[in-house]
C-alpha cells in the first residue's frame, strides 16, 4: 500500500508496539527460544497471544487518530537464528509470511486510526548487544535478502532494521531492500555513552550508511537504548540527526551488560520515560514513530506518545 511513499514521512505522529519478547516472556510467562518470538506463529495459539499483544497498540492509535507501524515479530526470524531454533528454509518463509498475514488482518482491525503501515521487522545476524561475528556489507546483503525477499512477496510496505550495531550490517540491509524496492528504515542501538556497540559515533554511523547507499533508507531510528544514553549525541544539532526518524527506547536505564546480567525485568517509570523523551523532542524534529524496547509496554508506549503530542499541539 505505502512502497512507493511512507506516509511517516509526510508528517504526523505514528505510534509502534513496545518490547515485544519482555513483555511476552516476563509479563506473558512464554517461552521464546533465543528471543525467537516467530515461533508463536507455529499454531493458532500462540498466533493469538501476539494479536493479544498488539491489541493494546492499535487502541491507542484509534483512540488517539494516530498513524499505526506494525512492525511484525520478526526480529529473530532470519538464516543464522532460525537454524538455531530449529527451522530450515522452508519453515521460514512460511512463518515471515504468516507474520505479515497478522499484521495484515491487525491494519484491519485499525479503523478510525490514522494511515498503517506494515513493517517486516529484521534482526541482526548475531547478537544484538555484542556481536561476535561482523559482515562485510556484501555479506550482510546476502545474508538478510532471503528474509527481506520473503517480505517483498507479501503486503509488507516496508523493511525496519531494529538493533544494528555496527555500520556494514545496515548498509547491507540497505542495499538487500533496495534490490526488492522496499522502503528501508535502519535503528541502530547505542550504548550508555551514545556510541554503537562496534564504537562507532551515531552521527558517524548514519553519514557512512547514507554515503554507501545513497540514502536509500527513508530514516533512521534508535532502539534498546534509554534516552539518557542518547541525549546528548542528538543534541549535536549537526544534519544527521534530521535523519533520526523514529524511537524505541528501553525502559531501563541499565547498559547493555547489565541488562544481559539481570534476572528481573526493569520495567523503569513510565512516566519519567515520557518526560525524557518529551525533553528531546525539539532536538529531533523529524521524529514521527514512537514506541519502546526492552522491558516497556503499551503504557509506557502510550505516555510518551501522551507527552510528545502534548508538545506538539503547543507548538
Amino acid at each position: 500500500m505505502y512502497r512507493t511513499r511512507l506516509p511517516q514521512l509526510d508528517g504526523g505522529l505514528f505510534v509502534t508496539d513496545g518490547g515485544l519478547e519482555t513483555t511476552l516472556i516476563y509479563h506473558r510467562g512464554l517461552e521464546l527460544p533465543d528471543f525467537a518470538a516467530f515461533v508463536l506463529l507455529n499454531d493458532d495459539v500462540g498466533t493469538s497471544e501476539l494479536r493479544r499483544y498488539y491489541e493494546p497498540y492499535v487502541r491507542i492509535a484509534r483512540e488517539r487518530r494516530l498513524g499505526l507501524v506494525l512492525d511484525a515479530p520478526t526480529w529473530r526470524a532470519n538464516p543464522r537464528w532460525a537454524a538455531k531454533v530449529g527451522y530450515d528454509s522452508e519453515a521460514l518463509d512460511r512463518l515471515n509470511r504468516k507474520a505479515i498475514d497478522l499484521m495484515v488482518d491487525l491494519r484491519g482491525a485499525a479503523v478510525g486510526a490514522g494511515p498503517v503501515v506494515i513493517s517486516g521487522c529484521v534482526g541482526p545476524h548475531d547478537d544484538g548487544y555484542s556481536p561476535v561475528t561482523l559482515l562485510g556489507a556484501d555479506e550482510a546483503a546476502k545474508y538478510h535478502e532471503e528474509q527481506i525477499a520473503t517480505f517483498a512477496a507479501t503486503e509488507a510496505d516496508m523493511v525496519t532494521a531494529m538493533t544494528m550495531t555496527y555500520v556494514e550490517e545496515a548498509i547491507g540491509v540497505a542495499r538487500a531492500a533496495e534490490r526488492h524496492a522496499l522502503p528501508v528504515a535502519i535503528s541502530f542501538t547505542v550504548e550508555t555513552d551514545g556510541r554503537l556497540p562496534s564504537g562507532h559515533d551515531l552521527g558517524a554511523a548514519i553519514e557512512a550508511v547514507d554515503a554507501a547507499t545513497g540514502a536509500a533508507p527513508g530514516y533512521y531510528m534508535i532502539n534498546c537504548a534509554h534516552p539518557t544514553h542518547f541525549a546528548t549525541a542528538v543534541a549535536s544539532g549537526e544534519p544527521w540527526v534530521e535523519r533520526i526518524g523514529g524511537l524505541r527506547a528501553n525502559a531501563s536505564a541499565l547498559s547493555h551488560e547489565e541488562l544481559d546480567a539481570a534476572e528481573e525485568l526493569d520495567m523503569g517509570d513510565c512516566d519519567d520515560l515520557a518526560r525524557r523523551h518529551a525533553a528531546v523532542r525539539d532536538l529531533l524534529s523529524n521524529v514521527a514513530v514512537l514506541g519502546g524496547c526492552c522491558g516497556t509496554d503499551h503504557r509506557h508506549v502510550e505516555a510518551i506518545c501522551a507527552a510528545w503530542g502534548d508538545l506538539a499541539a503547543r507548538a
